[in-house]
């Protein structure tokens, strides 16, 4: 079951996500699910043209999370997403877990072969 604020069920865009999901749940910490967007670009008229919404929040270290799975050459949207969040908003503490962390953390805690199906192409699904 799930540890997160609310109990609608959560649709995740990577199976990366619901590896993090496990871990924080196993540990017991509460989550939240791409809870908030933040504007970061507008166009002369004011409308939105770049948003980003941070994969995980985690209200008792009140801190969001990132994932990633992007190789390093083809992050360069998520960094400037990130290069932004840390400008516009810098009172926002935010965490980038890149491809390697995922996967160390999945071989800490037993999930990694749950995962071997999801590398190279099927990796960039949904980032």
């Amino acid at each position: 079951m799930a540890t997160i604020e609310n109990s609608k069920p959560v649709q995740f865009s990577h199976p990366a996500e619901e590896m993090f999901a496990r871990i924080l749940d196993f540990y017991g910490v509460v989550w939240q699910y791409e809870p908030r967007t933040f504007d970061l670009e507008r166009n002369e008229k004011g409308k939105v043209k770049l948003a980003f919404s941070p994969d995980f929040y985690l209200p008792d270290q009140d801190l969001f999370v990132e994932l990633t799975t992007l190789r390093p050459q083809l992050a360069t949207i998520k960094n400037k997403k990130l290069r932004l969040m840390n400008e516009l908003y810098p009172d926002i503490k935010i965490k980038l877990m890149k491809r390697r962390d995922i996967r160390d953390l999945l071989i800490k805690y037993g999930l990694y072969e749950e995962t071997k199906d999801y590398h190279g192409r099927e990796a960039q699904r949904g980032d």
